[in-house]
């Protein structure tokens, strides 16, 4: 069953058009990597996606309901309370944390389950708990994340998101504020999320990682899908656009 859904998506910003009827859509356990220069539309995919932006035309589907559907060359979205709904399906972890100052590494992954999805205190703080123990942040429990390092803080942004139990979990460049002796435990969390068969969309510009992690890879450039087939193949790809662009990282052929 497809998690996610999205066809002949659109969206520009004034005269500038970032997205170019892009379609494609997320199977459950399934992770699919979206590779491309700065300024393709990956990060404005994500937040259609996401619900962050809105989309000029297109449809947008989680596990089968609408959260936007075309209609007459437009996107029209679902009401609100639908849409808050829907919104509970997906978790996005962003490249910058996005952490509450002023909360306890603890709180910040047990807030929204308490106060948005209304549930036991108790049981999320043991969940929470677990969660930190998994990201390897048991003892940083009581810290605050100015105390914490950039990996840290990104590992307490990913159990914050796992804490709200998505079917489909986003990653939009999560390790580009890292320097690079900190990606690494970033990818590795990741790396174990897709073992244990979480659907996940991630936008990184981490090419070996990407080949290794993915069921599929997307490559966009100037808003459209250049290609979209296995790591294999795209690694292997006789695409100029696709080659010039994986020749930057080093890593052509398989």
């Amino acid at each position: 069953m497809n998690l996610l859904e999205m066809n002949h998506v659109k969206k520009s910003f004034d005269d500038n058009t970032v997205l170019k009827n892009i379609s494609f859509s997320v199977k459950e356990g399934e992770v699919v990597s979206i590779i491309g220069p700065s300024g393709s539309g990956k990060s404005t995919l994500l937040r259609c996606a996401t619900l962050l932006e809105t989309m000029d035309d297109g449809d947008l589907y989680y596990v089968g309901e609408a959260a936007a559907k075309s209609e007459h060359g437009r996107a029209v979205y679902a009401p609100g309370a639908e849409l808050k709904k829907i919104s509970r399906r997906f978790g996005l972890v962003f490249q910058n944390f996005n952490l509450f100052p002023h909360y306890s590494v603890l709180k910040n992954v047990m807030d929204a389950p308490i106060h948005v999805q209304k549930r036991d205190k108790e049981e999320v703080r043991r969940e929470a708990e677990e969660l930190l123990s998994k990201m390897g942040l048991k003892d940083r429990a009581g810290y605050y994340p100015c105390q914490l390092s950039g990996g840290q803080q990104q590992r307490v942004s990913i159990a914050r998101a796992l804490a709200m139990k998505p079917k489909i979990l986003f990653f939009d460049e999560p390790t580009s504020a890292l320097d690079p002796e900190l990606t690494g435990e970033i990818l590795k969390v990741i790396t174990q999320l897709a073992k244990e068969k979480m659907t996940m969309v991630i936008v990184t510009h981490e090419m070996h990682f990407a080949k290794d992690v993915s069921d599929r890879m997307i490559f966009m450039d100037q808003g459209v899908i250049v290609e979209e087939t296995t790591p294999e193949a795209l690694f292997a790809s006789e695409n100029r656009r696709t080659r010039e662009f994986l020749g930057k990282y080093h890593v052509t052929g398989v």
